[in-house]
Order: C-alpha cells, then sequence, then structure tokens
C-alpha cells in the first residue's frame, strides 16, 4: 500500500503503528520517527502541493484539519479524487480512535486496535496517578506569543495539564484555541509557564521575551519562582500519540 501522510501527527500515527514503511511521501515538517527524514516532501502541511501527492500515486492520504487553513487541502483531495482520510483530535480519546481508524484505513484493524488500547491503558494509568494529587499547581501554556494564543478547555494540553498533576487556568474557556492579552494571563497568575511555541524550535524560544513583559514579573508567581518552562513543541502542539512523552516529561517538571 502506498500512503502519503500531509500533517506531522498522521506520520507520526503510523510510527506509532509501526508502519512507516508504507509512506512513500510526506509534508515538509514532518520529522518523527527519523524513518521518514529521507521520504519525498509534498510541502507545507497548509500549503499541500497536489500535484507531487498525485504524482506519488497513493492508495491513500492521511489528510488533517487540526490547524485552520487546512480545509483548502480537503477540497483539492476531493478536486483530484484522490482517496484519502481525515483525522482531527482535540482529545486523548479521539487520538485514541484515530490510531484505531489508521489502522483500519491500511489494512491493519488488529493493529490498529491493540495500539489504540495500549494508548487508552496508558492514559487511564496517569489518570488514576493524579487523581491521588491535592494541591495542583496551575499552568499557562503560550502557544503563540502576540497576539497571545492558549489551548483551552476543549483541547488536549487541558487533560494533558491534568494528567500531569496540573491545571490549564484556560480550562474555564469551552474552545481549543483561546485569544488572550497579557493582562489576562498576569491577573489568572499560573505557577508555571509553559512556553510551546507552535512550530518553534527550543532553542529559539527566550523566556527574557516572557519576563520583559509589562508587569509580569512583579505579579507572575511563575516568574517570580524561576517556573518557565521552555518545552518541544512537537511533543504538545501536535494531536499525536507522543503527547504521552510530552506528559512524561511536564509530570517530571511539575514534580521535581
Amino acid at each position: 500500500m502506498r500512503v502519503v501522510s500531509i500533517c506531522p501527527s498522521n506520520t507520526e500515527v503510523l510510527g506509532y503503528l509501526g508502519k512507516t514503511d508504507l509512506l512513500v511521501g510526506v509534508d515538509n515538517y514532518s520529522d518523527w520517527p527519523l524513518s521518514v527524514k529521507d521520504l519525498p516532501r509534498v510541502g507545507p502541511d497548509l500549503s499541500i502541493d497536489m500535484d507531487k501527492v498525485a504524482d506519488l500515486n497513493p492508495d491513500l492520504v492521511i489528510a488533517s484539519l487540526s490547524v485552520p487553513g487546512m480545509e483548502k487541502n480537503i477540497e483539492a483531495l476531493k478536486e483530484r479524487n484522490l482517496p484519502y482520510i481525515v483525522l482531527n483530535p482535540n482529545s486523548l480519546e479521539e487520538i485514541a480512535d484515530d490510531i484505531q481508524i489508521v489502522g483500519e484505513a491500511i489494512g491493519f484493524r488488529e493493529l490498529g486496535q491493540i495500539k489504540s488500547d495500549e494508548f487508552r491503558s496508558k492514559v487511564k494509568n496517569y489518570r488514576q496517578q493524579s487523581q491521588g494529587i491535592n494541591n495542583k499547581p496551575t499552568l499557562y501554556w503560550e502557544w503563540w506569543p502576540k497576539p497571545i494564543f492558549t489551548p483551552g478547555g476543549l483541547n488536549w494540553l487541558t487533560e494533558i495539564s491534568e494528567l500531569a498533576g496540573g491545571e490549564n487556568i484556560f480550562a474555564s474557556e469551552e474552545v481549543a484555541s483561546f485569544r488572550t492579552d497579557w493582562e489576562d494571563v498576569k491577573t489568572r497568575n499560573p505557577d508555571h509557564i509553559c512556553m510551546v511555541w507552535v512550530g518553534v524550535k527550543e532553542e529559539k524560544m527566550n523566556p527574557e521575551l516572557v519576563i520583559k513583559r509589562p508587569g509580569w514579573k512583579e505579579n507572575m508567581k511563575a516568574i517570580q519562582e524561576g517556573n518557565i518552562h521552555v518545552l518541544e513543541e512537537s511533543l504538545f502542539c501536535r494531536p499525536s500519540p507522543r503527547l504521552l512523552e510530552g506528559l512524561e516529561k511536564l509530570a517530571a517538571v511539575l514534580n521535581k
């Protein structure tokens, strides 16, 4: 079977299933597992070159709607009559469902079931552990610095926060992604600041830019206590099974 993935999180689902050998092409940002690094690239996930996709003669294209703007990829797939499925998870349970969906779509239904059950089991274990934590620190997740975007209550990072023993300060917002401002974050006064700027490598994220915001250093516990964390955005910003790796790292940060 010839498969093309046009979103990094989809590629990582195939990696979790151990079936990246079926891939004949990926988007420009797919960087895990390492076995995909030499595959043909079909463009950035928001600007996929569908001519390149079609030239790869895929039996299946795994598309996504995880980022606004990806809708045009779906329309282009329809126009060319290319076979595809679309993944758009916001919760860990939906990611588990997608593992199973992809498994079935590539002809490995039983494997998909086994791996989705494995994923659910790991989430369940973390949930049981987190239930014993009484004093949960509050977390501010920064997806983008200006304008500020942060995950709301309908996003997987609210779940990840809870499973690690913390609480997302924007969990009350009934959206997946919430636009806010510096004053709002300062007022909510988190115990920890987690920098995960989408598409930006850790070495290019500078905590000093956060510290210098008006009134933050003087009024925010996270800064006063040195709890600013530059985290790997690839482990927190992609709706894939690798979120469990991010969860493990976050739990270690909160419980050190």
